[in-house]
């Protein structure tokens, strides 16, 4: 049988970072609700949550990779909404988030959780954000607390005590 390293979802005595676009601040602030209620009930402390907006998805990544490298938080939550419009500026913007947020984890060690929504609509966005497709920033919270739990099973993680 091999052994099985699995993230529990108890957030209790956990450090976590929200970071979080200002741009269609109506549908990030729904995603940053519903991360925080996640947070919460999954055992958080109010005190362990640090939330840093800053002016739009493009800025989430290089923000996530700084607090990750203080080591002060165990997970670093991505909340952000891109619309597309009539230009290729949506894609360029979220390919280069995209890849900022997972460079952002890979540097540091630390987990960095993707809850930008890349739609085609507003109406999509609001879906997403706490309507009929649920809420993408409980998902990512959820997602952090997991890995934050897996890290601190992993092997390496009793080398870095």
């Amino acid at each position: 049988m091999p052994r099985m390293i699995e993230g529990g979802l108890d957030a209790k005595g956990l450090k976590f970072a929200i970071v979080a676009g200002r741009y269609n601040d109506f549908i990030v602030t729904r995603l940053i609700q519903g991360a925080m209620d996640c947070l919460l009930r999954h055992g958080a402390a109010d005190g362990d949550v640090t939330v840093c907006r800053v002016p739009g998805s493009f800025e989430i990544p290089q923000v996530a990779r700084e607090l990750a490298s203080t080591k002060r938080f165990d997970a670093v939550v991505c909340l952000g909404a891109l619309v597309r419009g009539e230009t290729s500026h949506f894609d360029t913007i979220a390919a280069a988030v995209a890849r900022g947020i997972s460079r952002a984890g890979e540097e540091t060690g630390v987990p960095v959780t993707l809850g930008v929504l890349t739609t085609d609509s507003m109406e999509q966005a609001v879906e997403r954000a706490g309507g009929k497709g649920g809420n993408k920033g409980w998902d990512a919270a959820l997602a952090a607390i997991e890995l934050a739990n897996v890290r601190g099973r992993l092997p390496a993680a009793r080398a870095r005590r």
